[in-house]
């Protein structure tokens, strides 16, 4: 896919039996992703379910987030609650795999989803776990219609399911406080990363459920950092991600081929 030609444009993709994407105002949105991930809204907290990779990538996502808002906001990682303060957007949220440890390192969270389902999810572990976060059933453009800003934003997993690449992080970017900080991750849209995110981890291993991803919506980095600029933020570091079968742990690396971290800044 060219991205100067049609990332302005819905997303080429699956065609879905319904409209594609929810009405004006959430041109982001993919009803069919939504309708996707909200049949599996219950298995979110589930460590053996069809969550697992994300489960068993969260300490290094965490720990990436982490550090780079420490660097940003000249935080001290061992203090208690050493982000107290700042308020923190997870777009994306699901049933809450990120938001709750970003609440617990003393982040003010929000955390919204166009999955209302998922959102039921998040709020009732939330309540199990006695953390206070702000969750909400709506699209990203909602807090942009709004005008609410945030230090941090986070958008994991979510930029390749999407209908419409640059009106997403538009609306994303805008929920950034001038000087704040976005953290992105995605898939790269390789040969390798058909091989292992939808060959091998769809179909042979069975670790998500066929059809989860679309590889012609992965987003290449180049693609991802002209978006961004365009949307007012500009790319300041990328970073691979990768696994391990031997230790089945993820770890940053410098490979971009598969999933990759981006960090940005809004002037």
């Amino acid at each position: 896919m060219s991205q100067t030609s049609s990332h302005r444009r819905q997303r080429q993709g699956r065609k879905s039996t319904g409209p594609e994407t929810v009405a004006s105002g959430q041109a982001s949105v993919d009803a069919e992703e939504v309708a996707r991930f909200e049949a599996l809204a219950e298995t979110w907290w589930d460590p053996v379910g069809p969550m697992r990779p994300l489960h068993v990538m969260a300490p290094v996502r965490i720990g990436f987030v982490r550090d780079r808002a420490a660097e940003a906001f000249a935080r001290d990682v061992t203090a208690d609650r050493p982000f107290a303060g700042l308020s923190l957007l997870d777009i994306g949220c699901g049933g809450g795999l990120m938001a709750e440890p970003m609440a617990r390192l003393g982040f003010a969270v929000t955390g919204i989803d166009a999955a209302e389902k998922n959102i039921a999810v998040a709020r009732r572990h939330a309540d199990q776990m006695g953390l206070a976060v702000d969750y909400r059933a709506e699209p990203v453009e909602v807090v942009a219609a709004g005008k609410i800003q945030f230090d941090v934003v986070l958008a994991l997993e979510v930029v390749e399911h999407v209908a419409d690449l640059d009106a997403f992080l538009e609306a994303a970017v805008s929920a950034v406080k001038p000087g704040g900080l976005m953290v992105l991750s995605t898939l790269n849209r390789t040969a390798k990363a058909f091989a292992l995110a939808i060959v091998g981890v769809e179909y042979v291993l069975g670790w998500l459920p066929r059809g989860t991803h679309d590889w012609r919506k992965f987003v290449q980095p180049a693609e991802l950092a002209a978006s961004l600029r365009r949307a007012g933020a500009r790319v300041g570091e990328l970073a691979g991600m990768s696994y391990s079968p031997l230790s089945g742990r993820w770890n940053i690396t410098r490979d971009l081929g598969v999933n990759y971290f981006a960090v940005a800044r809004r002037a």
